[in-house]
């Protein structure tokens, strides 16, 4: 098991002392003053884990004065522990209210402040792993829930309106009449398939493949070509470019949405 980075301050010297001498199995700790510089140097340099504050009847000053440091302390994600009389533990938070993880009260043992600490922060590492899995599932549910998105490059604007109107119930829809359009597009946005005409002017498919693909723009995308051909070498030429299939125009819709359902599903 890793060691936890420990910081620890204060002036009930015996429970420094303890720390120091009972916990090396569990913490790697280091000390520092508690003059303000030197605690705001060890935070940033050392980055502990858990910062550790033995009050012993400190001063308003003094307690003001980690209350401000705590707030830093916060925004690293640092857990605070103070270890105390119940007096010190209670004028602690009635200065910093809401401001302590964990407080640890005296009589207390060195080896119930370790198992009370190692046992915070196990607990918080597990809220910790359930919040990230629980973020994770979200993020997955609204991948699934999120409508896929076709991309169309073709010159003939009737052909594009035509294939737009079948697919837009069912996918996002983003149309190009050239390469050039869907070249830009493709930098600034994502698609999930690509329908990709095989006679174009200009740039052909084939070009406008080779284009996308030099330049690593599908990378894992689907790309299936749009062809009037009925030529079998063409279709062969076509074939040879390896994409994930091809769609002989006129366009039947059922065998549209069937092909584009099979790649990248509805």
């Amino acid at each position: 098991m890793a060691k936890y980075k420990v910081l620890l301050t204060g002036k009930n010297n015996v429970i420094m002392d303890d720390f120091f001498s009972h916990t090396q199995d569990y913490f790697e700790t280091i000390s520092t003053s508690m003059r303000y510089d030197d605690m705001n140097l060890h935070l940033s340099v050392y980055e502990p884990d858990i910062f550790v504050f033995c009050a012993a009847n400190d001063s308003r000053d003094e307690l003001l004065r980690m209350v401000e440091l705590k707030r830093k302390i916060t925004r690293q994600g640092i857990v605070f522990v103070i270890i105390g009389s119940e007096e010190d533990c209670e004028n602690f938070q009635r200065i910093g209210v809401y401001m302590v993880d964990l407080a640890l009260t005296k009589p207390i043992t060195i080896e119930q402040i370790r198992e009370r600490i190692l046992k915070f922060m196990q607990e918080k590492e597990e809220e910790e792993r359930a919040s990230e899995e629980e973020k994770a599932r979200l993020a997955a549910i609204k991948e699934q829930k999120r409508r896929k998105h076709v991309l169309i490059i073709d010159d003939d604007p009737g052909m594009l309106k035509l294939i737009k109107e079948h697919l837009h119930d069912n996918y996002q829809v983003a149309t190009a009449i050239s390469g050039k359009i869907a070249y830009k597009f493709l930098e600034v946005k994502q698609t999930d398939l690509i329908l990709l005409d095989y006679e174009m002017p200009v740039e052909n498919g084939p070009q406008i493949l080779e284009n996308l693909r030099k330049n690593h723009q599908i990378d894992g995308i689907p790309v299936l070509f749009l062809t009037g051909i009925t030529d079998r070498d063409k279709i062969r030429k076509a074939l040879s470019l390896k994409p994930q299939g091809y769609l002989l125009k006129p366009i039947d819709k059922e065998k549209l949405l069937g092909t584009i359902e099979k790649f990248i599903g509805e």
